[in-house]
């Protein structure tokens, strides 16, 4: 496998709403390159990196993964990145390590919700990007209208380079705005290309491209701009050199066009990024010394001293753990003497190191700053770490994500499992950092978080297919609290047994009043005298507190409430501990009975980010489900919802929102406070309980 220098590399990410083609035209520039044989298909499960069981199976991209190919002696690292709104998480991972970011829209739908999502990602990174209007063969597809939409949400910065030749099914080739020629392609997919001038019907219109082309160049730069005042015009090299350093500095954003089904654009595509984006040195990297917490910049070239980022894990049942990672400085090798000092220095061994095509892996000697790889079998590195030379440290910026929007309760299928699939789950979560797993303490239940419903369902099918753990997915408890709304005096808990021999007696006297939300539950003692002795007193205490844990109405923690023992009576040779104890948990029972206990409920702070269309669906929803919305914006071409909705009637908002939006919308939603149950559903809410433990008991 060849090594390619710094100034000889392009990592370039595809981002997208899901379906506009990021791994068909992955597949086309492959092709194109000659870096595969044949054209892979989504259709025909022969993509090259929608390579995972379940990505065949459902026709979508679920995580990021990695190609490459040589075009004019330059690499070219193609970072497919899924685009459906439950997986496209995982597309910042890869836009982390991407020097430009191409985003892909379609050109019937236009900018989607997740365009304005990876947007943000390229943003958010200060990356060089470019747009691509993929599918312009289909029917009603229309480059003007999908420039327009470009342009409305992301100004007039936006700018094509290219033009399509044909519309709709008549698409056929494209012309290059900047050197001024035609490249029409076969029919028949081979990606083979025929220069000619441009078509008479088209000059004019790519004169006007040129001519606005020029202008926004010339206004990136004071001394273009003055060039371009004086002549009227810029030079050829005048306006590459322009246009280079426009895209690199984020100042100018070309639109380019192709059909990645039909091979059209995709040389064209590949010039594109060889000669017009940057190189992995366009940037400094950027970090942390771990040793004084002083900010380092280094330049991106191979005399440096070695970095790595990792931006990815994959937990692979027969390779174990691999290790996905950018050579940020330096040249790395296999016998490079390597540190995580984000895991306390610990010392990685590198085995062999190689590049991925989809799931292929090709060992390498050596990788040189900037380009992307794989280590197979690091024991402590996971995604967001860095690895660094032991002798010059440096700690790289986490990515960071959302918290899961939503929980679902997993049970193994074979009551043996439950280690197992702890395991499993364990391993999942090095490869999706999106995905969250814990004992919920109130339930006991095991919860898996995600992104939706689907982010979950398909965790579940991984942990099969990888590690053979079979698991069932329920919706889960809600924790519901209890707590008490009147203060009661004096309430007696009384625990007397004589049976022959020694007996059991505690007496004990109690207030009980109700506390502040989120006070949690205070013991107070405050007798005065013998009447319990101090050694008797603190078991008191363990009664209420294990007797509050397990509720009184539904069966819920009782919570903000106090406890003063002020009186009691015990016997030189009966009392115990544990009958103190008893007594303890008997006044708790009879003061609740008293206290008017009632039941909460958590309520979710939900931020909803939809199309206007679908604000009327969504409000009359937020209603039917107790929600109270709380403010709404404006959000590019979307509108973002913030309200406050219990949890119990969030349980199913995944699918009831894909409806209402027809999967254009997303939401997110944490936990805010905790408030009253209306009387009605408390009463469901005791009668489950009730009816669960008549179960139980019969």
């Amino acid at each position: 496998m060849k090594v390619y220098s710094t100034a000889d590399l392009r990592n370039v990410a595809l981002v997208g709403h899901g379906g506009t083609g990021k791994t068909s035209l992955v597949s086309a520039l492959l092709f194109t390159a000659g870096a595969v044989n044949r054209l892979g298909r989504v259709d025909d499960g022969s993509a090259v990196t929608d390579y995972e069981d379940e990505e065949t199976e459902r026709k979508i991209s679920l995580q990021t993964a990695l190609a490459h190919l040589d075009w004019k002696g330059r690499k070219v690292n193609l970072i497919d990145t899924p685009g459906y709104a439950a997986f496209v998480s995982d597309a910042k991972l890869g836009v982390a390590v991407a020097d430009t970011v191409l985003v892909l829209i379609e050109a019937v739908a236009g900018v989607q919700v997740i365009t304005e999502r990876v947007w943000g990602y390229a943003e958010l990174f200060g990356t060089p990007t470019a747009f691509v209007v993929n599918k312009l063969d289909r029917e009603n597809a229309s480059f003007e209208r999908a420039v327009a939409g470009i342009r409305e949400r992301y100004g007039r910065t936006a700018v094509p380079i290219q033009l399509p030749i044909g519309a709709e099914h008549d698409f056929s080739g494209v012309v290059d705005v900047l050197g001024g020629r035609a490249y029409r392609f076969a029919a028949d997919r081979s990606g083979k290309v025929t220069e000619e001038a441009i078509p008479a019907t088209m000059v004019d219109d790519v004169r006007a491209a040129r001519a606005a082309l020029t202008e926004i160049v010339a206004e990136t730069d004071d001394a273009l701009m003055e060039r371009f005042f004086e002549a009227g015009e810029l030079g050829a090299e005048e306006l590459l050199g322009g246009l280079r350093q426009a895209i690199a500095t984020r100042r100018l954003f070309p639109i380019l066009c192709a059909s990645a089904l039909h091979v059209v654009g995709a040389q064209t595509l590949l010039d594109a990024i060889v000669e017009l984006t940057p190189c992995p040195s366009w940037r400094e990297a950027v970090g942390v010394d771990p040793r004084n917490q002083s900010e380092v910049r280094r330049p991106v070239a191979e005399d440096q001293p070695v970095s790595a980022f990792v931006f990815k894990t994959v937990a692979d049942p027969f390779a174990g753990r691999l290790t996905l990672f950018r050579v940020m400085t330096g040249t790395l090798k296999p016998d490079s003497h390597v540190v995580n000092p984000t895991r306390e220095n610990h010392a990685e061994r590198l085995s062999n190191l190689a590049v991925l095509q989809g799931k292929q892996a090709t060992p390498v000697p050596e990788l040189h700053a900037g380009d992307l790889g794989v280590i197979a079998k690091l024991k402590e590195t996971q995604t967001s770490d860095t690895l660094a030379d032991t002798a010059r440290p440096i700690v790289y910026p986490r990515v960071t994500f959302r918290d899961p929007a939503i929980s679902f309760a997993v049970t193994p299928k074979s009551k043996g499992d439950e280690e197992k699939i702890s395991m499993a789950l364990a391993r999942l979560i090095e490869e999706d950092p999106v995905l969250r797993v814990r004992r919920d303490a109130r339930t006991g239940e095991l919860l898996v978080s995600g992104t939706g419903q689907l982010h979950v369902e398909v965790a579940l099918t991984r942990l099969k297919r990888k590690f053979g753990v079979e698991a069932e997915l329920h919706p889960p408890k809600v924790p519901y609290l209890e707590t008490i709304r009147r203060r009661v005096s004096g309430v007696e808990g009384k625990h007397k047994k004589q049976s022959g021999g020694r007996g059991q007696f505690g007496v004990c006297v109690i207030d009980m009043e109700p506390l502040p939300h989120g006070a949690g539950f205070e013991f107070v003692d405050k007798i005065f005298g013998g009447s319990i002795p101090q050694n008797y007193r603190p078991a008191v205490e363990k009664g209420v507190r294990e007797a509050s844990e397990r509720g009184w109405r539904a069966g819920c923690p009782v919570v903000d409430f106090r406890v003063t023992l002020t009186d009691g009576k015990y016997h030189d040779v009966d009392s115990s501990e544990m009958a103190f104890k008893i007594a303890g948990s008997l006044a708790f029972q009879e003061a609740m009975q008293q206290a008017q206990p009632t039941i909460l409920e958590p309520v979710m702070a939900v931020e909803i980010t939809a199309p206007e269309e679908a604000m009327g669906d969504i409000m009359g929803d937020l209603s039917s489900r107790r929600g109270k919305p709380q403010g709404m914006e404006a959000h590019g071409t979307m509108q973002r919802i913030r309200a406050l909705v219990p949890m119990a009637e969030m349980l199913n908002y995944d699918a009831a929102l894909k409806s209402m939006t027809s999967d254009r919308g997303s939401y997110t939603m944490e936990m805010d406070h905790y408030q009253e149950v209306p009387g009605p559903i408390q009463e469901k809410i005791v009668a489950k309980h009730a009816a669960k433990n008549q179960e139980r008991a019969g």
